[in-house]
């Protein structure tokens, strides 16, 4: 599960997984972005703000689906923060720097507003 919010007038689309992640997440995340997108013609930011630990997915479908909208999506975003005290998440950037086209930066969660700012930049 997923809930998200699109900052339509700073062009930031903040997501927040609540367990493990469904394929429908990702049919009402493009449901949402997709118009904003094709408006302005991309977002300025992701956020991710997954917690502790990346949740996985519910099943191959979700992962699928989450593959789909990397796909569909990375060359329409300029930087994407992941805010996480994961361990995972802080190689995250060097391995996403192979396969998308965004800036892509680990934060701390207590740099969230840091964060932010780098986004709005």
């Amino acid at each position: 599960m997923v809930t998200f919010e699109l900052l339509k007038d700073k062009g930031i689309l903040v997501v927040m997984p609540h367990g493990p992640l469904q394929a429908a997440d990702f049919a009402d995340l493009a449901k949402e972005v997709d118009p904003y997108i094709e408006e302005k013609g991309g977002l300025n930011g992701l956020m991710l703000c997954p917690g502790d630990k990346f949740p996985g997915w519910e099943n191959f479908a979700a992962m699928l689906a989450h593959f789909k909208f990397v796909r569909d999506h990375h060359r329409n975003i300029k930087k994407v923060a992941a805010v996480s005290d994961s361990k995972l998440l802080t190689v995250a950037p060097k391995i996403a720097s192979h396969f998308v086209k965004a800036d892509v930066r680990h934060f701390d969660s207590k740099d969230k507003a840091k964060a932010m700012e780098w986004l709005e930049e």
